[in-house]
């Protein structure tokens, strides 16, 4: 805890804001720039001594619960509020999650990539959006069946899935995919679609379960990979992943090594993309 920087802080971020701006009056004889003390203690739902002896750098340390009271009271933004836990000596709270809304920044890098494959993919492997090459390669995905677009319930559940890959890589890809999943499922604290997903999954897969067990966890960030198309053969692509800062949306493209015969696989699978959709 850095009870000097900690006071200034709160002082100046204090200082920032107008009465109107937290929907208090600032009254004809305001001569404090900014809230008064009693008025952020107020709004942050604590003792007005206990605020004043944290703006004097004598107070114990605040709880998180605490923190994010103070956090509200002060409109803070999101980096703003992740330094004053860092100066309480907290570890900040993970940033807001997209959900299902692709980030526009994600979108946009996608549209560009038109002679790769690309996917975009949520924290907890459901598959947001992909491009034309890597619907050429991939295939298209379900979305009826409960997690039909989810790639780690397709790879346990859809024997079709793992056809595409060579049978002596489906245990290394198994593991893969239940490290990712779970330390996706850490980050978010085990919530109620991640809970959801590891259940069924541990009900529905006896591999997923026996997987679960090892309690092994990583996130894919790169790796090479070789997919079996029905078309151009089998193929090998390095795999890279573009994480956002919250880890909870990924951009995954695909490139053939350079100077590999991967890039003239590569260069057909256009083709037949083209075609496919002509």
């Amino acid at each position: 805890m850095n009870r000097r920087d900690l006071a200034d802080f709160l002082r100046r971020s204090r200082e920032r804001l107008r009465p109107q701006e937290v929907g208090l009056s600032a009254g004809p004889r305001r001569r404090t720039p900014g809230l008064r003390r009693e008025e952020v203690s107020l709004l942050a739902g604590m003792s007005a001594d206990y605020y004043m002896r944290l703006e004097q750098a004598r107070s114990t340390q605040p709880s998180t619960q605490m923190v994010a009271a103070l956090a509200r009271a002060l409109r803070l933004n999101d980096d703003e509020r992740d330094h004053l836990y860092l100066l309480t000596g907290h570890r900040p709270p993970a940033g807001r999650q997209c959900g299902e809304h692709v980030r526009p920044g994600l979108l946009r890098l996608l549209d560009q990539l038109t002679e790769t494959p690309a996917q975009i993919l949520g924290d907890l492997g459901d598959l947001l959006a992909q491009n034309a090459m890597a619907e050429a390669l991939f295939g298209t995905v379900c979305t009826v069946t409960p997690h039909g677009r989810n790639i780690v319930w397709r790879w346990f559940m859809d024997p079709t899935v793992r056809a595409a890959y060579p049978p002596e890589e489906h245990e290394h890809y198994s593991r893969l995919h239940v490290a990712d999943l779970r330390a996706a499922a850490a980050r978010r604290g085990y919530d109620e679609a991640a809970t959801a997903l590891v259940t069924k999954l541990r009900e529905a897969s006896p591999e997923f379960a026996a997987l679960w067990e090892l309690h092994e966890v990583g996130v894919r960030r790169s790796s090479r990979m070789r997919v079996l198309h029905p078309t151009i053969g089998l193929i090998e692509l390095d795999f890279e992943a573009l994480l956002t800062p919250t880890e909870d949306q990924q951009l995954l493209v695909f490139t053939p090594p350079p100077g590999s015969e991967n890039v003239s696989q590569l260069e057909l699978l256009r083709v037949v993309g083209r075609e496919q959709f002509a």
